[in-house]
């Protein structure tokens, strides 16, 4: 478990610079911003505890100590594909509990509110998330209230509701859905995963877990889809710890894909801006990323700028493609995961990626969570 020396010099930072102490329930800071962690050392390989196969094998890395709410997360498989005569690895993370990525946050972030004393929880999520917090949720014995898009694939809103959470549909965007739920936040503690920091502090032990995959060396580049940018600050956060602590030599590339009908961030990153700027998008298939506003724009375009990697947007018209020719491979892979193989043309053309580098290709979620998409992109044919 971690240092109680590291706990003592942990804080929550917020973009004023201002600090919160770790114990303290909240969500954001006092100026409305999102919180981060204070950068930590990192780990190394004799830190990890091997007996535990699940990703509390990095439990050291963490800044705060806690009984992990566990439902076995982590220690995906990292499997070697050729996509499109390119060779890379993929990392298929509906092997999580709930099927998707987003457990490695959750089983954080509701561990420290469990050692909070937090019992009532809301969350607003496309699926994913909520799907998640509702099932840990139940491991702890919150209760717990998710807010969803009325677009939301049924599957999702099916699993909150057989984990025991109050479901409720709100009409209109995603963006809609994250503006009621912060409305409601004054009534219930939001436990957002595009906001809670140690959402974030989950998902960085996918980059320790991606390090260990390796043999203890770093990737060259990792590709993975974004919404709000979770994956890529999780990603960012834990290799720049084993940057830090001499586990690695280099930072690996950064890349994140977007949705051309819903790409915020990637619109920022080709203005050089520092911020995305408001606007309205168009619907797409890939729900998981179809987030207007993300909270952490400003930390995720610098993220990927200091990373010396890219954030692209493929064509609506492509996804569906990129997902029967994962399928065809076996890999099962939700339309929002599948933006990784849809862009790999044009990462190659613009030699962001090359052959003979170590790409690490992060499917964030199951297709078996989006029944009636792939039900279409299967007629498509």
């Amino acid at each position: 478990m971690p240092d109680e020396r590291l706990m003592m010099n942990s804080t929550l930072i917020g973009r004023d610079g201002r600090r919160y102490a770790l114990d303290e329930p909240r969500w954001r800071g006092d100026d409305g911003s999102p919180l981060m962690v204070s950068p930590q050392p990192g780990i190394t390989k004799d830190d990890i505890d091997t007996a535990l196969r699940s990703q509390w094998r990095y439990a050291a890395a963490l800044p705060a100590s806690m009984q992990p709410i566990s439902l076995g997360e982590g220690c995906t498989p990292l499997l070697p594909v050729q996509l499109g005569g390119f060779s890379l690895w993929v990392k298929p993370e509906w092997f999580n509990p709930t099927a998707s990525f987003k457990d490695r946050g959750v089983s954080v972030m509701l561990s420290l509110l469990a050692e909070q004393g937090i019992t009532a929880i809301l969350e607003d999520s496309s699926g994913n998330g909520g799907a998640s917090v509702a099932a840990y949720a139940a491991k702890a014995g919150m209760r717990a209230t998710i807010l969803a898009p009325e677009s939301t694939s049924p599957a999702k809103t099916l699993q909150c509701r057989m984990h025991g959470a109050t479901v409720e549909l709100v009409p209109g965007s995603r963006q809609a859905t994250a503006d009621e739920a912060i409305r409601r936040s004054a009534e219930v503690f939001y436990a957002s995963h595009n906001w809670h920091p140690f959402f974030l502090q989950g998902i960085k032990l996918l980059a320790y877990e991606i390090w260990e995959d390796l043999g203890f060396r770093a990737p060259d580049a990792v590709l993975m889809p974004a919404g709000a940018g979770s994956l890529v600050l999780g990603c960012a956060i834990g290799f720049g710890e084993l940057l830090r602590s001499g586990a690695i030599t280099q930072m690996p590339r950064l890349i994140a894909v977007q949705p051309q009908h819903c790409s915020p961030l990637a619109a920022a990153f080709a203005a050089q801006a520092h911020a995305v700027t408001a606007r309205e998008w168009l619907p797409t298939i890939a729900e998981g990323t179809a987030i207007a506003r993300p909270v952490r724009d400003r930390e995720v375009l610098a993220a990927v700028r200091s990373s010396g990697g890219t954030i692209t947007a493929v064509p609506e018209a492509a996804i569906g493609p990129a997902v029967r020719e994962l399928a065809a491979l076996g890999l099962y892979a939700e339309p929002t995961s599948a933006l990784v193989a849809a862009a790999l043309p044009d990462l190659l053309a613009r030699r962001m990626i090359a052959a003979g580098e170590v790409v690490v290709a992060i499917l964030s979620g199951s297709g078996l969570k989006a029944a009636q998409v792939m039900a279409h992109i299967a007629a498509e044919r």
